[in-house]
């Protein structure tokens, strides 16, 4: 937790802004938005009302649907005294061939607040340049940024701290994986994933986490080999092996990342006190086994109600 100074001043320096993505925050902004997360998460539990979005309104465009997305934000605004909309492709003429651009300075003279979840990140970033009013990205398949905080938050309360510690992504690499990754290249966490060929990380996502941890001193490791990448983890990740969007090419994934299942054999190499992962939702005894998942270091229903506490902090800073 900063110092009340440091913390007025950074909560000053978010007002106004988008969240497209860690990669636009540094270490302190994050790990503000960690620690708001904590703090509103103990004042709703403790019963206390906090509703500093009274009378704002936040506009949640879905053009993929979801679970935990759209009810966490939901929910969330609702519980910080404002309102949201939900706003599916079929509910805007953004489906229907009308600009980005313009539904961007529509919605912007209506509302305080937009969220996006959609398929290409140019997207998002071309809401959140011609909106006048703050954009979050609910999910891109460049990044899932808002998860990633929440992942965060999840690890800082389980383990007491983020730096030095390790965390292991075994599967695709895909948006959930470059975003943990610039999580961990900003606060000072060691990061491994592995991946079959074909399926690796975007490089350039893993440039821009390698000229982070130079900063952070973190390491970044991008292998081949499970086994390796898992050998000491604090924290094992894993994900679906075809994502949304993905659906078509589920047996062919389905064969190349055979070797890639995080079991019971596998997780024996991280550290006796690691914490499992996962974004959800899961295919039990695809990518995961059941005896994992579901087992004594399994943390997914935490780490998914921290979406709730993550997002509110995301919005009540810059709304």
């Amino acid at each position: 937790m900063q110092p009340a100074a440091k913390a007025e001043e950074l909560a000053a320096r978010l007002k106004g802004r988008d969240f497209l993505g860690l990669v636009d925050y540094s270490s302190e902004e994050i790990r503000y938005l960690i620690d708001l997360a904590i703090e509103l998460k103990r004042k709703l539990k403790a019963g206390e009302v906090y509703q500093p979005l009274k009378g704002k309104s936040l506009g949640m465009i879905f053009e993929k649907s979801s679970t935990r997305t759209r009810v966490s934000f939901e929910v969330g605004m609702y519980q910080l005294g404002g309102q949201a909309l939900f706003l599916s492709r079929n509910d805007i003429q953004m489906g229907r061939g009308e600009t980005i651009r313009d539904t961007a300075m529509t919605l912007s003279r209506y509302l305080d607040g937009i969220i996006i979840r959609t398929f290409g990140h140019r997207n998002v970033v071309e809401l959140a340049r011609s909106a006048t009013v703050p954009v979050i990205n609910a999910l891109s398949d460049q990044s899932h940024p808002c998860q990633a905080l929440a992942d965060y938050q999840t690890i800082l309360e389980k383990k007491g701290r983020l730096e030095g510690l390790k965390v292991a992504y075994i599967g695709d690499g895909n948006n959930m994986l470059h975003s943990l990754m610039i999580g961990a290249s900003k606060l000072g966490i060691h990061f491994a994933s592995a991946s079959p060929e074909g399926y690796e990380p975007d490089a350039e996502q893993v440039k821009l986490a390698r000229d982070f941890a130079r900063e952070s001193g973190s390491r970044i490791v991008i292998l081949r080999d499970p086994r390796e990448a898992i050998e000491g983890a604090d924290v094992v990740y894993t994900d679906v092996w075809a994502s949304m969007g993905f659906e078509e090419e589920q047996k062919e994934r389905e064969r190349a990342f055979q070797n890639y299942q995080v079991n019971e054999q596998l997780v024996q190499y991280a550290k006796p006190d690691f914490l499992f992962m996962h974004c959800l939702p899961a295919h039990r005894g695809e990518e995961v086994t059941e005896g994992v998942i579901d087992g004594p270091h399994s943390v997914i229903f935490d780490e998914a109600e921290n979406r709730l506490h993550a997002q509110k902090a995301i919005m009540a800073a810059i709304m």
